[in-house]
Formats: structure tokens, C-alpha cells, sequence
């Protein structure tokens, strides 16, 4: 019986050598004795297919994120936490990507926000001598691996642009070893690093800019803890420019004089996906009890503890202040204030737990949520440090249940209340770490020079605690990335 479809392709040689071919091997042998293949063993280790053919992206980020030994701090199957490319979805919907593919501006930020450092060049932004540069680096090293988005066409093989990793580097023949992630399509090959580099040195069609390459190594610490930029909306684009674009415009028109009077300017007509630009990073686990008793584990419960930290140094900043200030005096506009009216964390575990409906109940989340339930608990174990756990029920004929563990706000009172925990978090918070974490050349255009200095030391990261300038850094960065998405 015929059976329709394809079943691999016949990798165009030259210029590319098949990695299993004889010379292929001399190649890694030779490579292997210079020192130029350092890197290939961790990433080889975790080397996967990508599970969909536009996931080319997604799956090489997995691979690198997993040859880096990065925790992903959240359960991949059983009890495992491991990266697959099927959980990368925090900058862009799954569905979109499984359609449409990302782009290069958006698996940088992708890469950041799931706890890598990335240094990220398009071929407008660099040479092929540095590019030759970092190769060698990351080939001779555990420590960095070298991810490229290319043409497939310059390499003579059928398809348009792809990701895949670096797996080493052959000085004598001035070729890279391609770890393919299409494995179902083409084997790891060898080809000349110059012809790789024209292979990037094309325009992305989605972007209209040239495609390139990015270094990832492990951050000291874990990825944002509180909060990440996020483009999972069709309108993130209109929220990067006006923040970027127009607000400097508006600043640069209007006659502001105060702190107060600059946060009226900036939150005048703001977009209305504004507010899930910035989105607050829940961990949310299966309850593994079926009795729905929650206990928390040491790890669990430091990860806690690091967030509260950081939910107080935010609270702690002059910035703070001065938006609870402004929020107070009623001059907030009727735009803002419809983007932030439904904060409650009721709210908050109800879509969570319905977004965990076809996962755990393979069935779709009601638009009513009418069978999620949550319920708000306090846990105050002996010796320790109180806990808020949020639980929430996906209510079917097999009752699967979600918790969400939420930082503790500092509040007077030994129980749960409304100024405790119910408003976080809030419109105070969400705006004072977007301001914060803006480029610095936005406020440039201020006209008045004592404001124009007023505003720069509110928003100086050297002035902040570094478990909070960590945090704004982190979502800088991300900014950087999703703005060179845009032509």
C-alpha cells in the first residue's frame, strides 16, 4: 500500500558532509584533537527532534537550555522537571508558533526569560570574523553554545529559515558542525562557516531584518522571578512602541514639572494590552495530594522566600511611592483604570487553573470557568514562615486540582486579608517595575532638567537592592529583544 508523505531527504554534498559519513568522521576526529569539540558532548547529550516542523526554534533552545543543566523549576512529566520544546511557550502561544514559526528577536528573549544569558547578533550587528570568534569560543568550551537562525536555500537544501545549535568548529577546513533539529529531514552535517555565515546574512521575511546568531550560557541565578515581558497578544508590537516611541514623544510636547505630573503624561492613552504586557510569573503545580492538603518542600518554600524578597524591595523604591501616590489622587485615567480592575487573586487562580484544564482534565477551559473553583489558604506550619497557597479545582467527572504558590505581603494582621494578599499584584506594582524596567534614553526628551534628574535616579538600576536589579535588568533585556523584532 502507497503511503504518502516524506521520509527524509538526501542532504545536498557538496557543500554540506554528512556527519555519519566517512568524511565527516575525519572531520571530528581532527576537530576533536584541536580542542574544537569541547562543547559538542553536553549538547549531543540532550540533541532532540524537533516535535513540530516549525518548533525548529523551540527545540534548539531546549537542547542548549538542557546542555547548560538550567532548571526549568517546573515539572515536565511525573516528577521530572526537564526542558522540552513544548513548554516554551512564555513569549508566544504554542499554536501560533506551531503555525507561523518565531523569530529570532523573540527565541533571544524566549531563551532570557527561561534563565540563559544571551548575547544575540543579527549580520547587520556583527562580521564573519566575529562570528568565527565566537564559535571557536563555544566550541572549545562547556560553559556557551552558539545557536544560528539561517536560510536553508544558500546551503542548497529545500526549506526557507531554521534554527539549530553549533555542535563544533573544524579550523583547518574553516567548517561548523550543524546539530540539524530536523532530524527527521536532514542528519547533523559539516559546512564552511563563510557559506553559513551568507546562509544568516539573509532577510527574515517576517521581520524584514537579517537573521543571525546568539551566545547562551547559564546566569548565576534562576530566570525573573516576579514578572516577564510578554507577547503572547497580537498588540505587544503596539505596546513596545508606544512605550519606546511615543511616550518620548509625548514627553518631549509636554511641559511637565513633577513625578506626578510626568506619570499623567506617560499613562494617558495607554494601549489596551498594556496590561498583559507584563505578566506575573505563578508557579503553579498538580496537586499531588488527592485529599487537597498542600504541603510545602524547602525548595518550594525558598523560591518563596526569594519573591517576597524582591515583592518588598519594589515596594520599598521612591518610585513606588510616588505611583501609590498618584493612583490615590484620583488622577488616574479612565483608560488605565479599566486595564486594572480585575487583579483579585480569585481572578488570577481561576484563569490559571483553567489554562491547565486540557492538560489535566482534556477538556477545554469553560469561558465562564464555571467548573474551576479557588479557595485562599494560609499555611503556618511549626517553626516556619507562613505561606500563601492559592487552589484551584478543574470541577469534572475526575476532579483534578492546581495550587499557586504566592508570595506573603507583610501586613500587621495573622490573617489573610484584602491589603495582604488579595490586591497583589497590584496596578502599583505592575507599573512602578514597567517604568523601571524601560530603556533609560525614554525619559532624554524631558524639558525640564530637574525632573529630567529626578526621573533618572528613581529609575538608576545602581540604586536598587540586586535582587530587584536583577529583576529589572532581566526585563530590559527581554524589551531589547522583543524592540529588534521591529523593523
Amino acid at each position: 500500500m502507497a503511503v504518502a508523505g516524506f521520509y527524509r531527504r538526501v542532504l545536498p554534498s557538496p557543500p554540506a558532509i554528512d556527519f555519519a559519513s566517512s568524511d565527516g568522521k575525519r572531520l571530528f576526529t581532527e576537530a576533536l584533537g584541536d580542542g574544537t569539540m569541547d562543547g559538542f558532548f553536553k549538547l549531543i547529550s540532550y540533541y532532540q527532534t524537533q516535535s513540530e516542523p516549525a518548533y525548529c526554534g523551540l527545540a534548539t533552545l531546549a537542547v542548549v537550555l538542557n546542555a547548560l543543566s538550567i532548571d526549568p523549576g517546573r515539572k515536565w512529566k511525573g516528577p521530572w522537571r526537564w526542558f522540552d520544546d513544548s513548554m516554551l511557550d512564555c513569549c508566544e502561544p504554542l499554536a501560533k508558533i506551531k503555525t507561523d514559526g518565531i523569530t529570532f528577536g523573540k527565541v533571544a528573549c524566549l531563551a532570557r526569560c527561561n534563565g540563559a544569558k544571551v548575547v544575540a547578533f543579527r549580520t547587520n550587528e556583527s562580521t564573519v570574523d566575529d562570528f568565527r570568534k565566537h564559535v571557536v569560543s563555544c566550541s572549545s568550551s562547556e560553559d556557551c553554545h552558539v545557536i544560528t537562525s539561517y536560510h536553508r536555500g544558500v546551503l542548497k537544501q529545500t526549506g526557507t529559515g531554521h534554527f539549530s545549535p553549533i555542535g563544533g568548529y573544524h579550523a583547518g577546513k574553516d567548517m561548523v558542525l550543524i546539530l540539524d533539529v530536523a532530524r527527521f529531514k536532514y542528519p547533523p552535517h559539516w559546512v564552511p562557516l563563510t557559506l553559513l555565515w551568507d546562509a544568516m546574512n539573509t532577510i527574515d521575511g517576517a521581520t524584514g531584518l537579517p537573521r543571525g546568531y546568539m551566545i547562551l550560557s547559564k546566569l548565576p541565578r534562576g530566570p525573573s522571578i516576579l514578572y516577564t515581558l510578554s507577547c503572547q497578544h497580537d498588540g505587544w508590537n503596539n505596546v513596545v512602541k508606544y512605550l519606546t516611541e511615543d511616550v518620548p514623544r509625548l514627553l518631549k510636547t509636554e511641559d511637565v514639572k513633577s513625578v506626578q505630573e510626568l506619570l499623567s503624561v506617560v499613562f494617558k492613552l495607554p494601549p489596551q494590552n498594556l496590561r498583559h504586557f507584563i505578566k506575573w510569573v505563578a508557579e503553579v503545580r498538580e496537586q499531588e495530594d488527592g485529599n487537597g492538603n498542600v504541603k510545602l518542600n524547602a525548595e518550594e518554600r525558598g523560591r518563596l522566600a526569594v519573591k517576597e524578597e524582591i515583592l518588598e524591595q519594589l515596594r520599598a523604591t521612591e518610585l513606588f511611592k510616588h505611583i501609590k501616590q498618584w493612583l490615590a489622587s484620583g488622577t488616574l485615567c479612565e483608560g488605565l483604570a479599566s486595564l486594572f480592575d480585575k487583579d483579585e487573586l480569585p481572578e488570577i487562580a481561576a484563569t490559571f487553573c483553567c489554562q491547565r484544564a486540557e492538560t489535566l482534565a482534556a477538556k477545554p477551559c469553560s469561558a465562564d470557568r464555571s467548573f474551576c473553583r479557588t479557595d485562599i489558604r494560609l499555611l503556618n506550619a511549626e517553626n516556619e514562615k507562613p505561606a500563601v497557597v492559592v487552589s484551584g479545582a478543574v470541577v469534572t467527572n475526575d476532579i483534578k486540582g492546581v495550587d499557586m504558590l504566592v508570595p506573603l505581603c507583610k501586613t500587621e494582621s495573622s490573617h489573610i486579608s484584602d491589603e495582604c494578599c488579595c490586591q497583589w499584584p497590584s496596578a502599583v506594582d505592575v507599573l512602578t517595575i514597567l517604568l523601571l524596567a524601560l530603556p533609560q534614553h525614554i525619559w532624554s526628551t524631558i524639558k525640564d532638567e530637574k525632573l529630567l534628574a529626578d526621573i533618572n535616579r528613581l529609575v538608576a538600576e545602581n540604586y536598587l537592592p540586586s535582587l530587584l536589579q536583577d529583576e529589572v535588568l532581566h526585563l530590559r533585556q527581554q524589551m531589547h529583544f522583543l524592540m529588534s523584532d521591529l523593523s
